[in-house]
């Protein structure tokens, strides 16, 4: 109850900085924009739209934090956490939208570079830098346990980054007509644009799939369940990713034939193991008194679309 509780504090702590967070990026983009207009620099602009999309991957970090939050129905019997994954690949997504729209726009200033107003640029630059760094250092604690989090996260560092490469342009620009830098620097925030997204989208996808989490070594598991004094062996396993935090697991034990109530102490040390040792937290337990012949330690589903677990 006390953990509950204070992981309810943790994110509702959350919850606040993204709201920061998230009316910081619609009103620095707002005027990144404008400024870019008026300086010529297309570099600010991106630097702008990149921002600009944080607003609305915020926004759905945000919702998608409120939402998971809710308790699981009898639709719903995992509740929605699942739904801080699918905004972290939504968000993803808008990112790689705008590196590509930056991208092609920058290709005809790197064949003709314009004149561009450095001291607009340095101004509006360095205040977007100021505001990335302070929601970078707001996320900052969350993005260690959220995976929702660590999106926006990652997503205010990486501007934080180009508005400050954006800034020193400016610096370039007062003294030294350099302005085929503008594109060139905008193609490298796209190529950060890709890199800081990829690391997300893969863990994200892999929750998605159902995959067995990263930090978990499934025959490790078994070997560390059939070592449990009781347990004869442990078959049809299966771990994956409820949401980003949580892990389930399901199974089925071969124990000796005995009284369901001595079961109930087996159980409890196998939970307490898993969930030490391997940190799944949502464990699902078979017990059965009896091997069958050619069992494996997978299900897997045939030609036919059956499970086949022999």
């Amino acid at each position: 109850m006390v953990h509950h509780h204070q992981h309810n504090h943790r994110e509702e702590a959350w919850g606040k900085r993204l709201l920061v967070t998230m009316v910081l990026n619609l009103v620095i983009p707002a005027i990144q924009i404008y400024g870019g207009i008026i300086s010529g620099s297309m570099a600010l602009i991106s630097d702008a739209l990149h921002n600009l999309s944080d607003f609305t991957s915020v926004a759905i970090s945000y919702t998608a934090l409120r939402l998971g939050r809710q308790k699981p129905t009898v639709q719903q019997t995992f509740g929605y956490k699942r739904l801080e994954v699918l905004a972290a690949v939504l968000n993803v997504a808008l990112l790689y939208g705008v590196g590509l729209f930056i991208a092609l726009e920058n290709w005809s200033r790197f064949s003709h570079p314009r004149p561009i107003e450095g001291q607009v640029v340095i101004i509006l630059a360095t205040c977007a830098f100021a505001a990335n760094l302070l929601s970078t250092l707001m996320l900052r604690s969350g993005a260690r346990e959220n995976m929702n989090i660590r999106s926006a996260f990652l997503h205010m560092l990486t501007d934080a980054v180009t508005s400050l490469v954006v800034a020193v342009l400016g610096i370039i620009w007062l003294y030294k007509p350099w302005y085929w830098l503008d594109p060139l620097v905008s193609w490298l925030i796209v190529a950060m644009i890709v890199y800081s997204g990829w690391g997300i989208l893969k863990s994200a996808l892999l929750i998605l799939m159902n995959a067995t989490p990263e930090h978990i070594d499934i025959e490790e598991v078994r070997q560390s369940v059939e070592e449990v004094a009781g347990v004869d062996e442990i078959h049809h396993l299966h771990i994956w990713n409820v949401s980003a935090e949580s892990v389930a697991l399901a199974a089925h034990v071969i124990v000796p034939d005995q009284m369901l109530s001595a079961i109930d102490d087996l159980s409890e040390r196998i939970r307490s193991l898993l969930h030490e040792k391997f940190r799944i937290d949502h464990p699902i337990l078979q017990f059965e008194t009896r091997k069958h012949d050619h069992t494996s330690l997978l299900c897997r589903m045939d030609e036919g679309g059956k499970m086949d677990c022999r």
